[in-house]
Order: structure tokens, then C-alpha cells, then sequence
């Protein structure tokens, strides 16, 4: 039984394919039923691209960090040091306001990433880092036993 798998990487677009093939890797390993595969490399790649484009809007440089675990679930978290107000940002825009030409392929991303993510986890939560700026990406999948 595995405990937890820690990936790091600089806020590059190129390197949320890596984070996907090893997430899905893991996931398998764990025990997540194969039907819900998909799901779980759309979930990650799209926690890590939202990172990676909030870290590259700031100019950060720190690390994206992932972190796999199947202690009770399969559970994924990313997370990122942006600003929090960025995280939430788009969030709060009207609908309208998300078609607004003006706003940066970055902030689309950032913004939209949530509404993505809800529809391919059930069991989904966002919430500030404990220590410094930043977000955690929480995702989790159930797992069978072999």
C-alpha cells in the first residue's frame, strides 16, 4: 500500500502532461475503478493548468506542488502561491462578464477551472494554504481493494 507521492515543478505549461500520466499511474495503482480514469486525468489537468496560469500571471516562480495519496480514497491535491484573491477572481463575475474580450486567456483559465473541475469530481474542495499565499486543490476518488 502506498502513502503519498509528492511532485513538484516549475509553473510550465509542458509539464501538466507529466502530472496527468503520473497522476492516472497512481490512481490505478491505488485501486480507482478504470471507468473513472478519465476523470481523474481531466481533474488533475485542469488543477495544474489553473496553477500553472495563476503562477505565470503573477510571475511566480515557485514550484506547482501535487500530492497523491490512497490512505482511505484516492485523493489528489495541487497547489499553488498565488495571490488568493486571484484564485477566487473569476468566480464572482457575472456570466456576461466572462465574455468580456478584455480579460486575459490567464484569468479565463483561472476562472473558468473551477466550473470545470466541479463537473468532473464529486468530492471537490478549495481552500487557502495553511502557511503563505496560495490555494489547495483538494480531489477525491473512491478506491476498490483488491
Amino acid at each position: 500500500m502506498m502513502a503519498t507521492v509528492r511532485l513538484s515543478f516549475s509553473p510550465a505549461p509542458v509539464h501538466v502532461r507529466t502530472a496527468r500520466l503520473v497522476g492516472v499511474a497512481v490512481a490505478r495503482r491505488a485501486g480507482v475503478a478504470e471507468e473513472l480514469l478519465d476523470e481523474v486525468r481531466l481533474a488533475i489537468g485542469e488543477a495544474c493548468t489553473r496553477a500553472v496560469a495563476l503562477h505565470n500571471q503573477y510571475g511566480l516562480a515557485d514550484l506547482v506542488t501535487v500530492e497523491m495519496s490512497d490512505s482511505e480514497a484516492y485523493s489528489v491535491r495541487v497547489i499553488d502561491h498565488a495571490p488568493i484573491e486571484a484564485s477566487v477572481g473569476l468566480t464572482k463575475l457575472p456570466p456576461d462578464e466572462l465574455a468580456d474580450e478584455s480579460l486575459t486567456d490567464e484569468a479565463l483559465t483561472t476562472g473558468v477551472g473551477f466550473a470545470l473541475l466541479a463537473g468532473f469530481v464529486d468530492d471537490l474542495q478549495v481552500r487557502p494554504v495553511e502557511d503563505g499565499p496560495g490555494t489547495e486543490v483538494r480531489m477525491v476518488w473512491p478506491v476498490q481493494r483488491r
